[in-house]
């Protein structure tokens, strides 16, 4: 984990305590990464709730309650955050699917990432093209969904 992200991390620490809030976390592409950014954050057993990881489609849809169709869409990252919110019991959650490469998924170039915000009153999608190999896509998406969820606590 990056620098930066350790601190974004702290920052959401700092704000979910300090709004009472919990967080979720939805993850395909990065495989975990995320929860574990979250998990290393200060006094995480307090507000971070947990994450599923649903790396094939049909976890997605199972687990998650995603509709079956493409998952590489901002409707699935949506759909993915308010699963796991729901399903985890959580505030706030955030979501991400989208495609490491190094070849495309359902006609979307390598690099294209949705993340999505849900909480019951509001949420939010975007969609991200990133730059490199698998790796450092993941890493970039890691750092954008880090501070989408900084962003939503800060706009609370």
């Amino acid at each position: 984990m990056s620098d930066d992200a350790e601190s974004v991390a702290a920052a959401i620490a700092r704000l979910a305590l300090g709004r009472g809030v919990t967080v979720a976390a939805a993850e395909s592409l990065t495989g975990g990464a995320v929860s574990a950014a979250l998990a290393k954050a200060p006094d995480a057993g307090r507000w971070y709730a947990g994450s599923v990881t649903a790396y094939l489609s049909e976890t997605k849809f199972r687990v998650l309650g995603v509709p079956r169709g493409p998952v590489v869409t901002p409707e699935c990252a949506a759909a993915m955050a308010a699963g796991a919110r729901e399903l985890i019991g959580a505030d706030i959650a955030i979501a991400l699917t989208g495609v490491g490469g190094p070849g495309d998924e359902e006609g979307r170039p390598p690099g294209t990432v949705f993340i999505a915000t849900s909480e019951a009153d509001r949420g939010d999608v975007r969609e991200f093209r990133f730059d490199g190999p698998p790796d450092e896509v993941v890493e970039q998406a890691v750092d954008a969904a880090l501070g989408l969820v900084l962003e939503h606590l800060r706009g609370r």
